[in-house]
This record gives structure tokens, sequence and C-alpha cells, in this order.
């Protein structure tokens, strides 16, 4: 059973995604809790303030993580963050990760 399970998880389709989130979004540690929280899920990708007082980024990894990650930036942020919106663009299926970690970018 591990076995079968470990072989569906290398099939797994690989998602990237560009995202950008509006709201109470800089000075409330958004980039850490996203990186955070993108680390936990096994993601890979960056994170980054815009100087219109956004956060942007990309992620990658498994399409159902990825999927997850859509969700948390779209609802839950840092504790002290107020999410209007996050837009997703440039949504698509890669072959292999572009990226070996999560980081935060200046």
């Amino acid at each position: 059973m591990l076995l079968a399970r470990r072989l569906a998880a290398m099939t797994e389709q690989l998602k990237s995604v560009d995202y950008e989130v509006f709201g109470t979004v800089q000075g409330v540690c958004f980039r850490m809790y996203t990186e955070g929280e993108a680390k936990k899920r096994g993601l890979v990708g960056w994170v980054k303030n815009t100087s219109k007082g956004t956060v942007t980024g990309q992620v990658q990894g498994p399409e159902e993580k990825v999927d997850g990650m859509k969700s948390w930036l779209s609802k839950v942020g840092s504790p002290s963050s107020r999410i209007d919106r996050a837009d997703f663009s440039n949504e698509k299926t890669i072959s292999k990760l572009e990226y070996s970690d999560f980081s935060i970018r200046y």
C-alpha cells in the first residue's frame, strides 16, 4: 500500500501559479507566514512586497498542495493581515520544479 501511495505521488501533476494578494498585507509578517506555510506544504517558489502595497509571488508543487496554498493565500494569510482578494494568473502544469526552495525576495 505504501509503495502504491509513493508511485501515485510521483505521477501527481506539478503545477505553477503566480499570485498577488491585496489588502492589509504589508507590515503584518505576511511574507514570513507565506514562506512558512509554503515550506510546511512542501512547495517551492517565492514571495515579495510590491511598491503598490500588495504581496506577489509564485508557488510550484503538486497540484493538490498548490490548490491548498491558493486557498490559504485567499482566506488565511498572517494573523494580523486583512485579505481583500487574491488574484491568480499564469496557472499551468509544469514538468519539473523551477526552484529548489521557497524564499522571500526583496
